[in-house]
């Protein structure tokens, strides 16, 4: 029934999109693994985890394009929830240096014995274990999503007012995590990772392998947005970014399913954030940046809203940029970006997809009016 579900949503342009992905996923491992170093086909083992880091930022995008895009919840905080997936992550991948940490300890974290804790705290507990990490990965952000959304939906906040207070709940979060009284790792974070599942996380082999598991992860999530956005389900969504009182009048529960997809964005963001970390090797309370979060609107406006395959194009295209116009000209990269959203605001509404299918669609248009026209005049001029 799940299959079928997810099956019936995949039109032809999320089909390809999946495609390439899982194309992606076999090629890019194989260029770094089987070709030779000397070949120009070689893909370095630094530009597979770069590769990586666009792949789940390319998630997060699409997580805040389900819940602005189809939903008109236009959330500043979703950094929050790729950062709480990533530490879930990172406190199992600490867990899994035990004695080989610059303390030895084979319990307490390095930075935990730097600071003279006794014991470790009681919230690192079975993350030892790699199925306890992975279902916090879920339940971590989107518990957070619930909690914030339950409220929030329940008392009416719309507009900016409930942007405000996203972006206020990602900034909390940034100044409690730079706390070395949290258990975090404070300013540091988390990093010098050894291991995950057993394989050495700085070996070739483990840098493809989670560069795959990251495009296959991509491309089911945005299999699951799509069949959220085109179901029954997704025209309600619509229909309350589009007119809320209109769609509570006719009786929908509007907080309900926004609190419904919220969850779901937030989990997706965790997602990312877990994959994230194991291939970047950190995580610290920088990801809880406020502007952290605008980013990743920006990446969701360049690419288009509310098409599902835009922000992902776009997340890939603005951190492509970001990386080699930062070398280039480090100075002007931010002026760059703001001047990208500005121009893309004013003379790309709709993003470079939502661009690209609205002058696919007139053209179809212009044809078929043609054809019309044209047999029209044949069917006039025969006897």
């Amino acid at each position: 029934m799940i299959t079928s579900f997810l099956l019936r949503s995949l039109d032809r342009k999320i089909l390809i999109a999946i495609g390439l992905l899982l194309v992606l996923a076999i090629i890019v491992p194989v260029l770094s693994l089987a070709v030779p170093e000397g070949s120009a086909l070689h893909v370095p083992t630094y530009l597979v985890a770069l590769f990586g880091k666009y792949l789940t930022y390319a998630m997060l995008a699409l997580a805040l394009d389900l819940v602005w895009g189809f939903c008109g919840i236009l959330s500043l905080g979703h950094g929050a929830f790729f950062a709480l997936g990533g530490y879930a992550m990172g406190m199992y991948l600490m867990r899994q240096i035990g004695p080989r940490g610059v303390y030895g300890d084979p319990i307490l974290p390095d930075f935990m014995v730097f600071l003279n804790w006794k014991t470790l705290p009681w919230f690192w507990h079975g993350f030892d274990m790699f199925w306890f990490a992975a279902l916090m990965v879920f339940v971590a952000p989107g518990l957070l999503a619930f909690v914030f959304g339950w409220f929030a939906f329940r008392s009416r906040v719309n507009g900016v007012y409930l942007s405000i207070i996203t972006q206020a709940m990602t900034y909390a979060l940034l100044l409690a995590f730079f706390r070395n009284d949290m258990g975090f790792g404070g300013n540091n974070g988390l990093t010098d990772f050894k291991d995950i599942l057993g394989f050495n996380i700085q070996a070739d082999g483990t840098r493809a392998a989670l560069f795959a598991i990251t495009a296959v992860t991509l491309a089911l999530s945005l299999m699951l947005a799509s069949a959220i956005v085109r179901s029954k389900y997704g025209k309600v969504l619509v229909g309350i970014r589009d007119a809320e009182s209109r769609t509570r009048f006719l009786g929908y529960r509007v907080e309900h399913m926004k609190l419904f997809t919220f969850v779901v964005s937030a989990m997706m963001a965790g997602v990312a954030g877990a994959l994230y970390v194991p291939q970047i090797g950190i995580i610290n309370p920088g990801e809880f940046a406020p502007a952290n979060s605008i980013e990743v609107v920006i990446w969701t406006a360049v690419g288009g809203r509310a098409t599902l395959i835009g922000p992902i194009i776009g997340a890939i295209l603005v951190n492509g940029g970001k990386t080699i116009f930062t070398g280039l000209f480090p100075n002007a990269w931010l002026f760059a970006l703001g001047g990208l959203f500005v121009l893309v605001t004013l003379f790309l509404p709709k993003g470079i997809v939502g661009t690209v299918a609205q002058l696919w669609g007139r053209r179809k248009e212009y044809r078929d009016a043609a054809e019309a026209e044209i047999a029209h005049k044949t069917a006039e001029v025969k006897p």
